[in-house]
């Protein structure tokens, strides 16, 4: 069985939103279902979309879990995004968490060593 997973995230401008998520993922959209929503593939069967909603705008809490948090955040600390801020927990496991213009939180996290 295949599953496919679409995590949505609530923009209040679609356009300006398009441009942070770009430089976010790397990239641009895998594709583009219609004039609204952009959708990026993080991995076979797993997508992250942004689409304009402006009511529910800001409210959208995303983790993937990596197995190269450094790397990948250093990444996109070269296409100037920088993080909200990155907690270590008592296990070893560090997430770290950025915030869009209109709040929402997408965060990567990974364990120790």
């Amino acid at each position: 069985m295949t599953l496919d997973l679409f995590a949505g995230i609530p923009v209040s401008d679609y356009t300006a939103a398009l441009s942070w998520y770009e430089r976010f993922f790397g990239g641009p959209p895998s594709f583009l279902p219609n004039d609204i929503e952009a959708v990026w593939e993080l991995a076979e069967h797993r997508y992250v979309y942004i689409v304009e909603d402006r009511r529910r705008a800001g409210s959208a809490l995303a983790l993937a879990f990596v197995d190269d948090l450094d790397t990948r955040v250093a990444e996109m600390a070269q296409r100037g995004v920088e993080p909200a801020r990155r907690e270590t927990y008592d296990n070893g496991v560090t997430k770290v968490t950025y915030q869009d213009a209109d709040g929402n939180e997408i965060s990567f996290g990974g364990g120790p060593g």
